[in-house]
């Protein structure tokens, strides 16, 4: 219990590091924006309560938002998808539910499963953070074009950081 609350205060701090010192300033184009702070949300583990999930991703967007200077989209778009998270984790559920411990991760519940349940939350976190920051319809589908591409850039590397630094417990 204690090593796992630790383990997700050092991913904490490690994804927001990453995000602003390296991401933010890597310049991928106007259209690619890729946003990998979300993955901490994405896999904190199922028994997490929501009040826990959703004070989580509030301090986690606000802590990205002192960065970027962003007056609470991020924090605004990081609670959207931690409040929508267990609706999906639901729609994704197996008939007998979730093996207690475990978590939504590639090498937990595989590719397939883990690709689908994240893309869903990227994406919406995505879109609700690209339309607050443009709050406007004359640019809606350039916008929405740089959604799917920053969604698309994001799900890439966090499908890559699965694999490199979550290595399956030998349990069996």
């Amino acid at each position: 219990m204690i090593n796992e609350i630790i383990r997700n205060i050092i991913r904490f701090i490690l994804l927001v590091l990453v995000q602003v010192l390296i991401i933010k300033n890597i310049e991928l184009g106007r259209f690619i924006n890729p946003f990998i702070y979300v993955l901490f949300i994405i896999v904190l583990p199922f028994e997490t309560p929501k009040w826990l999930l959703l004070l989580s991703a509030f301090i986690l967007g606000i802590s990205i938002d002192m960065f970027y200077d962003t007056a609470g989209m991020h924090a605004a778009a990081t609670v959207f998808m931690a409040y929508i998270r267990p609706g999906v984790l639901k729609l994704f559920s197996p008939r007998d539910g979730y093996e207690f411990g475990t978590q939504p991760t590639v090498q937990y519940l595989g590719i397939p499963w883990f690709l689908s349940y994240s893309a869903i939350l990227i994406s919406l976190h995505h879109l609700v953070l690209f339309y607050i920051e443009i709050f406007r319809f004359s640019e809606f589908f350039s916008t929405f074009f740089r959604v799917i591409l920053s969604s698309i850039t994001t799900i890439i590397i966090v499908m890559v950081i699965q694999y490199l630094f979550n290595k399956k417990s030998e349990q069996q």
